[in-house]
Order: structure tokens, then sequence, then C-alpha cells
């Protein structure tokens, strides 16, 4: 009959078109199952599913409530067909909202559970957003009856596996609900028991309930289009798409989706195509250019999924390791791409201050990556350099760890001392977190080497540039701070030089000068040498104040 019209743009033939296209549509849909569906999808978006797509919504709901042991089977091809065409997705949703709804009020149980599970496994393919699930749950828990308890038992049992990754702390809320319920002791013995099963399976992580079985998982997270709906929210389900109208840019639009088809199913129909009319010589070459081009692209993960894995992998390598020889050992092997060198030890400082105390394991792993390669002690200065500067943000138990693993690398000269030189002790410089990080590594370098080693290392007239930050000469008042610090910590036995600098300093700039002194002696004929000598004691005095000045100025 279809061609026997001449005039393809008429009603008849519109007519003809639009029963072949829901024909199609309802046998395709009903003939999908597990083992097919590779095989289903393609023929599926061969059909006009733009002009179809009210017809695709009500026979997926019709074959899903006919058939609800097939609801994952349902879900999975909406989810390839939702990464084509999103508004067939949100359209589908907004369709089983609203029969959820009806459902719900006029109390017609086996439609709401059938709803309530296409809605679970819809959120399992991240068709639909988890917290569509969570609204849903906390609807039917807000005033609950034998009813609604056991249809939001069956919907945890299918999409909590999901929610426990997606969500973890709203599906504990809602199982708190559950608990609740069961105190208040009001439903059915049989619903109890059901809500008890549901926190057996809880506890077992939902094994034997997978989010999505694997011949199902068809769709990429990152091509999948995710709808935010609300149960709320006014819906409206577009009926008039199911019924046949007449279009006037028939022919224009049947043009458009054949083009589009092509740009989905391209390879597929090139492939039939050319078994046909091209040559092998010709599909070798669309091979190699397609190769190519595979090659010459570049991907850049902006989710950082590779950064987590890998932190996720040094995590699990340290904790699991029996001796830091192993961890040493395992932690090389891991294959570091370039820029990710520092991540290694950051994690290795992350894993060492959430301890509860100081595990000198961490401590000597660290040692053994210092001494195999220089470039993980330049990473470990890095990483000093930075703790010390968020030292602010760290509990004072992570400040301890933190303290105690840098001195280990101290003492066992895995890291140079030359990373003290980065410490300015003087009260402007500090802050009360970084006093308790700098007296606690002063007092583990002092138990583990002792008070005269540690002099004697501190005294080293090699390593004086680096350590004159932390004995700073260059203002009294600096000096006497780093002298009162150390000594109030026990450890002033190492401020010996700083004592004996500021002993030898001249009297006018260890005692300031009043106020009402005069900058300078009265200028008069000059013969008398004390008043020379005056004269010049307190220029000199003025100087050195001005230069520590300048010097202040500068660091600030």
């Amino acid at each position: 009959m279809m061609k026997e019209i001449e005039d393809k743009s008429s009603v008849e033939y519109q007519r003809l078109t639009w029963d072949a296209l829901r024909k199609s549509i309802n046998g395709l849909v009903n003939k999908v199952n597990a083992t097919n569906i590779k095989n289903i999808i393609p023929e599926l978006l061969g059909e006009n599913l733009i002009r179809g797509r009210g017809l695709f919504c009500r026979s997926c709901m019709k074959s899903q409530m006919a058939s609800p042991g097939f609801t994952d089977v349902f879900a999975a091809l909406v989810a390839v067909v939702n990464t084509k065409f999103p508004e067939i997705g949100d359209l589908l949703l907004k369709r089983i909202i609203l029969q959820l709804k009806r459902a719900y009020k006029r109390n017609d149980k086996p439609q709401l559970i059938a709803a309530v599970k296409f809605i679970a496994h819809l959120v399992n393919q991240q068709v639909a957003h988890e917290l569509v699930a969570l609204e849903l749950l906390t609807i039917m828990l807000e005033q609950p009856t034998d009813d609604s308890v056991e249809v939001a038992v069956d919907f945890v049992k299918e999409c909590g596996c999901i929610l426990q990754d997606l969500c973890p702390k709203g599906l504990h809320g809602i199982f708190e609900r559950f608990r609740g319920i069961l105190h208040e002791g009001e439903i059915d013995k049989r619903v109890q028991f059901l809500i008890e099963g549901l926190f057996a399976i809880r506890k077992a992580k939902f094994q034997g309930h997978p989010a999505v079985r694997p011949e199902l998982d068809l769709v990429e997270p990152e091509d999948q289009l995710t709808h935010e709906v609300s149960l709320e929210d006014e819906v409206d389900p577009e009926v008039g798409l199911d019924i046949f109208k007449q279009d006037p840019n028939f022919l224009e639009n049947e043009k458009r989706y054949e083009e589009l088809k092509k740009s989905i199913l391209g390879d597929e129909l090139e492939d039939g195509d050319g078994s046909d009319a091209g040559s092998d010589d010709d599909e070798d070459d669309e091979e190699e250019d397609e190769d190519s081009e595979e090659q010459n692209m570049l991907i850049k993960d902006e989710t950082e999924t590779n950064l987590i894995n890998l932190r996720r992998t040094i995590y699990l390598t340290i904790m699991s390791s029996v001796d830091f020889e192993e961890a040493g050992h395992k932690l090389l092997k891991i294959k570091l791409d370039p820029g990710q060198e520092m991540e290694l030890f950051i994690m290795l400082l992350e894993c060492c201050s959430q301890e509860r105390t100081y595990l000198r394991y961490y401590g000597l792993l660290g040692q053994r990556l210092c001494m195999i390669n220089k470039l993980y002690q330049e990473n470990f200065d890095k990483c000093f350099v930075q703790q010390y500067s968020m030292i602010h943000r760290l509990e004072t138990n992570k400040l301890r760890n933190v303290a105690k693993f840098f001195a280990h690398l101290l003492v066992t000269d895995a890291l140079p001392w030359h990373v003290l030189a980065y410490i300015r002790l003087t009260e402007e410089d500090t802050t009360s977190s970084s006093r308790i990080f700098i007296k606690i590594l002063f007092q583990e370098l002092s138990e583990h080497l002792g008070i005269r080693l540690l002099n004697e290392r501190l005294n080293d007239p090699s390593m004086q540039d680096s350590f004159d930050s932390i004995f700073p000469k260059d203002n009294p008042r600096n000096a006497r701070f780093a002298i009162n610090f150390f000594t109030s910590i026990g450890l002033g036995g190492i401020t010996e030089n700083l004592r004996e600098y500021l002993k030898n300093m001249p009297r006018m700039i260890m005692q300031p000068k009043s106020e009402d002194e005069p900058d300078s002696s009265s200028s008069g004929s000059g013969s008398s040498t004390a008043e020379s000598e005056s004269e010049s004691s307190s220029s000199s005095s003025s100087s050195s104040d001005k230069s520590s000045k300048d010097n202040d100025r500068q660091i600030n």
C-alpha cells in the first residue's frame, strides 16, 4: 500500500508509516532480552525514534508492567537510547513518575510496585538522579503503612547498592528511619521481618543485588546523561505524542533522521554496504585511517579519575604491607606518570598523620625512599615546605605525627638539614600551630641525637646560613624570643651561641634608649674624646636598628 501511494507527503502515506513505526517499535521492545539486547539496539535506532518517542515510551512502560522481571533489561535499553536522544529518557521518566503518583493515590499496589521498580533500575543506569530515589523513600516512610514499607524495602533492594556508593549518608538516613519503624512496632510482623532481612542484605554489602548486571552494563559513565526530576514537580506526559498527527514537513524530517541515523549507525551501515560494493583494499584503508585518528586523539581526563585511582592504590599498598621494606618495594613498582611523583609522598604523609599515634613504620618507609633516589629526597623537601606553610590547618594529633615523621628523616640524614631554613623563628612569623610543630620537631631531634650532638649539628659552620632563621641575629628582640622559646621547651642548651652573641653586643643595643634621650650628642667643639665615642656608638646603634627594620620589612 505504501508503494502504491505516489505522494509521499500525503496524509495516507504518513498514517501508514506511523502504523508501521508503531508495530516495529512494539515488536522490538517486546522481543528484547539480556542476550539479544546488543542486536536489538541498532535495529531500534534505525527507526525514527524522534517521531515515535511517545510510542517508544508507552511500549516500554506496557512491556515492563507485563514483565516486571525484565525491568533491568528495559532500563538498559532506555539508558542506551538516552545517550543518543536525552529527551526520550526525560519523557519516559516523567511518565513513570506520573504513573507512580496515580497508583499511590488509588492505592493500586501492583502498578505502584512496577513503577517503583522501573525508577530503581533507571537510577541504577544513571538515567534518573539518585535524589529521586531518596525523595521516593522519604515519602514512602513518612507515614508508614504495611504496603508502603514493603514497597520501600523492595525499592532499596533494587537500587541500594548504587545508593551506597553515590550517597551513603542519605542511605544511612533511610535505614535509620527503617530502624525507627521497627522500634515503633506498629506494622505487621511480616513487614518487620522484611526490614530485618533488608538490614542483613545491607550488612552483606548488597551481595546478590548488584546495581547493573555485567551483560547489561552497556553505557560508559561519561556518556550517560542523568535527568534530575522531583516527585513534586508538575509533569506533562505529552500524551499527544502517542497519537498520529499530520506533519507538514514530513519528508524533510525523514531526511534529517536518515542523516542522523547514518551518524549514529554509520560504521555498521558502511560495513553492510561495503561487503557488496567495496573492495577489501578500501576497507583496509578505512581501518588504517581510523586507527591513525584514534592514535592522534588526545584525551584529557578532567574528572581526575586516574589520580584518584593512583591515590587509592598507594594507600592500599601502604596500609596492607607487613613492614616498611615490603611497602617500599611495592611502591617503587607503581608506574607514575610525569608529575605524579609528589602524590606518593603526599599520600605517605596523609597516612602517617591519620594514625592515632606516630608509627615508626612511616619514618622508616620515608627514609628508605629518600636513600634510594635523590629525586624522592627533593620531593620530601617540597613536602616539608608545603606542610609547614599549611601547618595551621592540622589538628594537634596530625601535627605531632607529621613533626615526628620529619624529625626521623632529619635524624637519619635521609633529609638534608638545610630544610630548617624554611622555618623562621620570630614572634611575627610563627603561629601557635607552627610553634608546636617546631617544639615537637626539636624535642624529637634532641631525644634521638642527644643535646650535645644536636648542638654540634646546629653549630656546624658550613650550615650556619640554613640555621640563621631559627637562631635570628638580625634583631635583639628576635634573638631573645628564640632563646626564650627553646628554654621554655627544655632545650636552652642549644642557644649558647645566641646568648654569647647577645652578651657581646654593644650596650646601647642591649638596652634600648628611652624616648627622652637625644638621638645624638650635642654638636659642640668636639674636643672631648668621651663625647665622640658616645656619638659613634649612638650612630652605630641607630644604623643597626634601621637595618633590622629593613630586614623585617623585606621578610614580611
